[in-house]
């Protein structure tokens, strides 16, 4: 392996302005086979990227989330097509926001599978009457079951199943998790992944130690302020703009709040370990199993049809589908990709990245920690290159 081509990428996009700085790690086969650092972590400063900086992972979080919900279905605790009523029961009734703005009664129930791959049309948000009124009933703490239970007060976007729309789908999933196991979801996820994988650096709070750790979190401003941090994730390439500094993370919104779709904060050389242990049929670098071989198949098995594709538009999305919280790559030659069919992962609002593949048992994690981190561009090239650079 030579791994020129993907230091040159990340000089390169340092010297761009793609990145104030960047990081990634790479696992070959369970093994560590490269690790490269470049740029700021911290601009005002000065301070060099090193590769040991804490950040916050955002939507790279769902991938620990619908693992840990897997595991559940591994246990039989319930199915996908399982109406979510039948285990949060302020789901039963629920209401969809018609286009023209009329309130009607939803057709279908959500089920999980709905949540696990976005086609359950959740409204979420912390501006929300549902969040103000979890604010109320936990002092602003924002317990993640009573957070749950009060979005489902909130019209839905549209009729559970028939579109995909990326909503926060999969802090609902973690609330479902919380409230199955009787745990809270943080608990959960430390004693079922983060330990046996042996991810010391993994959390979803913020301490004045680990804020010491962190690298500075910047958003890419081009015209205007950044005002919706999923809508910048997704957004194009900007050709010019500047890096301002961006505090904190709207998606934790408060202390009892363990946020499944968007609340972790890592390393990169600690968050590949649940890649590698996932490119390994879930069996991690420790010996230790978090999923059998079917479930990681099955997670990356596509769930949506042509007609819900059309929505995956994103240069950094092209030739995949979407499995159980996952982009899984089903057509190469659209998507431009040099790697496999069937490799998975996500990104983050802040330009986290997460690949994974079975079939090579190649798993790599990319952090730069920048809002509106132009997925387009970065994205497909970071993939691209990391297969370039194999034997």
């Amino acid at each position: 392996m030579n791994f020129d081509n993907m230091k040159n990428l990340l000089d390169n996009f340092v010297e761009m302005g793609i990145a104030p700085g960047n990081t990634i790690s790479v696992y070959k086969d369970g093994k560590n086979v490269y690790k490269y650092s470049c740029g700021l972590s911290d601009i005002e400063n000065k301070k060099p990227m090193v590769g040991d900086e804490m950040v916050y992972l955002w939507s790279c979080s769902k991938v620990t989330t619908v693992t840990a919900a897997l595991q559940l279905f591994e246990k039989g605790l319930f199915l996908l097509d399982d109406p979510l009523y039948e285990y949060i029961p302020e789901y039963k009734d629920l209401t969809v926001m018609e286009e023209n703005g009329e309130i009607v009664k939803a057709k279908n129930p959500i089920t999980i599978r709905n949540l696990f791959n976005m086609t359950a049309g959740i409204r979420f948000g912390s501006n929300l009457e549902s969040a103000k009124e979890a604010s109320r009933l936990t002092n602003g703490k924002m317990d993640t079951d009573v957070m749950i239970r009060c979005t489902a007060k909130e019209p839905l976007y549209f009729h559970p199943g028939t579109k995909w729309l990326y909503t926060p789908c999969h802090d609902v999933l973690g609330g479902l998790v919380s409230i199955v196991t009787g745990k809270k979801f943080r608990d959960y996820v430390k004693e079922n992944i983060f330990d046996p994988l042996g991810m010391k650096n993994s959390v979803y709070h913020v301490t004045p130690e680990i804020k010491e750790k962190m690298a500075v979190q910047y958003v890419y401003e081009a015209n205007e302020e950044i005002t919706d941090v999923v809508d910048a994730q997704f957004g194009g390439s900007p050709k010019k703009g500047k890096f301002n500094l961006f505090e904190g993370n709207s998606y934790i919104m408060g202390e009892e709040y363990d946020s499944g779709g968007a609340g972790i904060i890592s390393t990169v050389d600690d968050y590949v370990l649940l890649a590698a242990a996932l490119a390994n049929y879930g069996l991690g670098t420790t010996g230790e199993r978090i999923l059998a071989p079917q479930t990681v198949d099955l997670m990356r098995t596509n769930t949506l049809d042509e007609e819900k594709r059309k929505v995956f538009a994103q240069a950094q999305l092209r030739g995949y589908g979407y499995g159980l919280g996952v982009r899984t790559m089903i057509d190469k030659a659209a998507g431009g990709s040099l790697g496999s069919i069937g490799e998975f992962g996500w990104g983050g609002a802040a330009g986290a990245s997460v690949y994974i593949d079975p079939k090579t048992n190649l798993a790599a994690v990319y952090a730069k920690h920048c809002l509106a981190p132009r997925e387009d561009y970065y994205q497909p090239r970071v993939r691209n290159v990391l297969y370039s650079c194999l034997d």
